[in-house]
């Protein structure tokens, strides 16, 4: 009996832990996204995450045919990232994204990841400034 109950405690526990890898760290899907980087910002509670919003060119319709923008919401994970976006806010980027099934407090508060900037394109003749080092 005694080793009948170790066999199943064993397994419930590597089910539970395939079961929060898949949920969690499996990457669903990976793509680009394209638009108006809308804002970027640090925050929460316990762990500050970057957070941004990015408008996304045209329309659709919406409940009861309203026309609503396009909204892509995601996380970032990366610093250096999330500065230069922060420092160019309201630009045109391509964002390269993956998306998980569920969202991690420490990762952000969307399932939809920011690992790299494809592309920016701001106003003709218009500098990029680098972000500034934190102090």
């Amino acid at each position: 009996m005694g080793r009948f109950l170790s066999i199943l405690v064993i397994s419930l526990l590597v089910i539970g832990a395939a079961a929060f890898y898949w949920r969690f760290y499996y990457v669903f899907g990976e793509g680009v996204k394209a638009g108006e980087l809308n804002f970027v910002v640090r925050k929460g509670y316990i762990f500050k995450t970057y957070e941004g919003k990015l408008i996304q060119s045209g329309f659709r319709g919406g409940l009861g045919s309203a026309i609503q923008s396009n909204e892509f919401e995601f996380s970032i994970v990366d610093k250096n990232i999330a500065e230069t976006l922060m420092s160019n806010s309201g630009k045109e980027f391509e964002l390269h994204y993956k998306e998980f099934f569920g969202a991690l407090p420490w990762r952000g508060n969307t399932k939809y990841i920011v690992d790299s900037i494809m592309s920016m394109k701001g106003e003709p003749g218009e500098k990029v400034i680098s972000p500034k080092a934190a102090h």
